[in-house]
């Protein structure tokens, strides 16, 4: 019977081991920030994972799940995009052993009011510009962590800021000879991108279950598209096309889909599918 006891107890010692060492260092929370921490952290050995691997379109009432608290809380860090983005993370963060936050020195865009408050828009990453100061964070908090791997977190952010620049070159040769630059949304976080390669918002709806877009926002919605001969309307690929496709079927202006970035497997294939879809659309 001792030996038995034994038996499992060194079982449960071995289980308990390989949790552990399971367990990521580094815990990130969306898509931008899990890609650009683990770019940096490329050849270290410093394990990365990701808490919301949903397709999802926005985190207004997002709900943390135990494991991802857990996952929180043994984290020797935790990298925030930041900007408010993660305010459902707030009393989970307060146990966090160490937090980045990626969004500090970037300048907000006004955002939206939400259950009677005003927030700043929190779509930071889909201006190149704006990702290549979040990499500079992660990359500086990092190097402080860990400062044994800093020359090779510091390489990897060349590399990063390379493929940035890249993506800020594309967008800027591609739809720099559009025919349209002005743009209806069902989401109203493409303002950043919006300002980073010259498109202007006419108008940004946020549409959410619950809460669909009003007769006389329609009627509004109408008349822009035809007063500025709109050439398209934009939706977010996990969100609402109901509102979109009615004023399509009103105006015989076609619906197009645009990417969040937040969620899915690339953040570079999100955006240069939005730069490629804006030209398709708009030139």
């Amino acid at each position: 019977m001792k030996k038995l006891c034994l038996l499992f107890i060194l079982i449960a010692a071995l289980l308990y081991g390989c949790t552990d060492r399971e367990q990521a260092q580094i815990v990130t929370t969306t898509l931008p920030v899990y890609e650009f921490t683990s770019a940096l952290c490329e050849g270290t050995g410093l394990t990365v994972s990701r808490l919301i691997t949903e397709e999802v379109t926005c985190l207004h009432d997002y709900s943390v799940q135990v494991s991802q608290m857990q996952a929180v809380e043994k984290a020797e860090v935790v990298v925030l995009s930041g900007a408010g983005l993660e305010e459902f993370l707030e009393d989970v963060l307060a146990k966090a052993n160490a937090v980045i936050d990626a969004s500090s020195g970037i300048s907000l865009c006004s955002g939206h009011e939400h259950e009677g408050h005003h927030h700043h828009d929190p779509h930071i990453w889909l201006s190149p510009a704006n990702a290549k100061q979040m990499c500079e964070n992660i990359c500086n908090n990092l190097c402080s962590l860990y400062p044994e791997h800093k020359n090779a977190i510091l390489k990897n952010l060349d590399g990063v800021l390379l493929k940035l620049d890249e993506l800020q070159s594309y967008g800027e040769s591609v739809l720099e000879a559009l025919s349209c630059r002005e743009l209806i949304t069902f989401h109203d976080g493409f303002g950043y991108f919006a300002e980073c390669f010259d498109l202007h918002i006419l108008k940004a709806v946020e549409e959410e279950s619950g809460s669909e877009t009003s007769a006389q926002t329609l009627v509004e919605l109408i008349d822009l598209v035809n007063t500025h001969s709109l050439p398209a309307v934009f939706t977010e690929k996990n969100g609402s096309t109901a509102a979109a496709q009615i004023i399509s079927a009103e105006t015989g202006t076609p619906v197009f889909a645009l990417d969040m970035a937040m969620s899915g497997s690339s953040y570079f294939d999100a955006m240069y599918h939005n730069i490629n879809t804006i030209k398709e659309a708009l030139e």
